[in-house]
């Protein structure tokens, strides 16, 4: 409790910062879990039939579920996007809603999220192997905390505004996890070097986290640098740093960006839930890329070889140009990507599981591939 209640005065600040008076028409369920009943929200597509990827959204210090859902209208990302959505109720401590990330709190919030997780999919509304989470301010503290404890059960996290807490600076995540971090540079509740205007020091720098992520998901130390297009006159700057390696790492760098959740693309040069939804389905959207579908990519004309065809854990490549080459799963989610040069290249396999993959090109050209190995040499 030392970094949050004794600032409980400043809470008005924060709330107003994501707070919009639109009143909502979702209805709060409830999960009992270890003798409390703790709410959520549940969004689905209307078109929903069997089990479907889902997206977990964490909301800020002292925000709740109701509100979070006024501003943000998760039933329509939920029907644009054809994922299921849950929204869950950090507990209240001292009347103030906190996750327990690290910075206060002891309610075991990681196995809440999970044991919900489970009953969802043991009903047949969500895929166990496509789970993603997403977060804001405290709610991105608990997204980091999420992806170093219980790695192994998420696809993919992309918290906004929110880093490691120094109390799992220290952690060994369990594997390697897809991350996308977004943050403003000149944000002043949380800010870049890991320090806050209104709670004193809350955690690592967003320099230091990217070197905890880089490290951990084995990725190389120099990134892919891209500015997105600058289409609105918002004074905002979105740069990306993409770091390839076991598991992608991307920052999401807005230059003048400040404790906000940027949601209209009308108003801002990019949407955040547009952004990560592309980022969790292995896409890049600010480059306007068609959406990455199994049944599509399997009907591209293929301008590089590839051998052998079931694979035993290596593939060859033979191409006559250099090649950006992405790796998909069965549900489309891109699982590796690496650049190969002109001519014949190996690519390991032995740490993907046995299944259908896709291999791609950066000019959408798709090889099937029928990986036997699945099993580390």
């Amino acid at each position: 409790m030392k970094f949050l209640l004794s600032f409980s005065t400043k809470i008005s600040l924060l709330l107003a910062i994501v707070s919009l008076a639109i009143p909502s028409q979702a209805q709060t369920r409830t999960f009992l879990w270890q003798n409390s009943q703790r709410q959520y929200l549940l969004f689905e597509p209307s078109d929903h039939t069997g089990a479907r990827p889902v997206m977990y959204f964490l909301h800020g210090l002292g925000d709740n579920i109701t509100r979070c859902d006024n501003e943000m209208h998760f039933a329509n990302l939920a029907e644009r996007f054809g994922w299921v959505i849950v929204v869950p109720q950090a507990p209240s401590v001292s009347g103030i809603t906190m996750w327990n990330a690290g910075l206060g709190g002891t309610a075991d919030d990681a196995g809440f999220l999970l044991a919900l997780l489970d009953t969802l999919a043991d009903n047949g509304l969500v895929n166990p192997d496509s789970v993603f989470f997403s977060g804001f301010s405290m709610g991105g503290f608990m997204t980091h905390r999420m992806a170093i404890e219980h790695g192994d059960r998420i696809t993919a996290c992309a918290p906004v505004s929110g880093l490691i807490s120094h109390a799992f600076a220290n952690h060994v995540p369990t594997t390697p996890v897809r991350m996308m971090h977004i943050h403003g540079t000149t944000d002043d509740v949380v800010g870049w070097n890991g320090g806050s205007s209104y709670f004193g020091n809350i955690g690592i720098s967003v320099d230091s986290l990217v070197c905890f992520w880089t490290g951990w998901n084995n990725c190389g130390t120099d990134p892919t640098i891209d500015t997105l297009p600058d289409r609105v006159n918002d004074g905002l700057r979105f740069v990306r740093h993409t770091y390839s390696g076991e598991a992608e790492f991307q920052l999401l760098k807005v230059i003048g960006g400040t404790h906000t959740w940027y949601l209209d693309s009308n108003s801002h040069d990019i949407d955040y839930f547009e952004e990560i939804h592309s980022f969790f389905i292995g896409k890049n959207h600010s480059d306007n890329q068609a959406t990455v579908q199994p049944e599509n990519l399997e009907n591209a004309k293929p301008n590089f070889e590839v051998w052998p065809n079931p694979a035993a854990g290596f593939i060859n490549i033979r191409t006559s140009e250099p090649l950006l080459l992405t790796l998909y799963d069965c549900r489309g989610i891109a699982v590796m990507r690496q650049k190969i040069a002109s001519g014949a290249t190996s690519i390991d396999l032995h740490d993907m599981p046995q299944g259908i993959y896709l291999l791609s090109d950066n000019t959408g050209a798709t090889y099937k591939i029928m990986n036997l190995a699945g099993a580390k040499r």
